[in-house]
């Protein structure tokens, strides 16, 4: 799997977002930032959603798509419990179910699913839908 960026995500069977935990503090943020204030921590796969939007205007092109090909997408923060809070697209759900408090596993979408091998982006699905360890 090519992530959209290097350091995002462990190589394990059921990958991680990899954040970045404070060595002094232990504040976890995300993504890990640089530097030796922060060590890499491997984030929960399961959160619940904090927030949400759907969000239903195109961005300028280039380098997006047309207006025809389009379509609105959900985007959210889901907090995972005693670590942080993550924004990502919310998938494999219609948007009128989705609800502040829904339990969210990691997942990972293709960022343009037409490409012939496609950049990979971290999302959250509704619990229950992804591959099983």
């Amino acid at each position: 799997m090519q992530a959209i960026a290097e350091g995002l995500f462990t190589d394990e069977h059921l990958p991680r977002l990899v954040g970045g935990r404070n060595v002094a503090t232990g504040r976890v943020v995300f993504p890990c930032p640089s530097g030796s204030d922060f060590e890499p921590w491997p984030l929960r796969r399961e959160g619940t959603l904090w927030s949400f939007t759907i969000q239903r205007y195109r961005p300028k092109s280039p380098p997006y798509a047309g207006p025809d090909a389009f379509r609105p997408w959900a985007v959210g923060y889901i907090e995972l419990a005693d670590e942080t809070i993550v924004e990502a697209r919310i998938v494999n759900v219609e948007f009128t179910d989705i609800a502040i408090g829904m339990p969210l596993e990691l997942t990972f979408v293709p960022l343009d699913p037409a490409a012939a091998d496609p950049v990979m982006i971290h999302a959250f699905q509704p619990i229950g839908l992804g591959p099983k360890a």
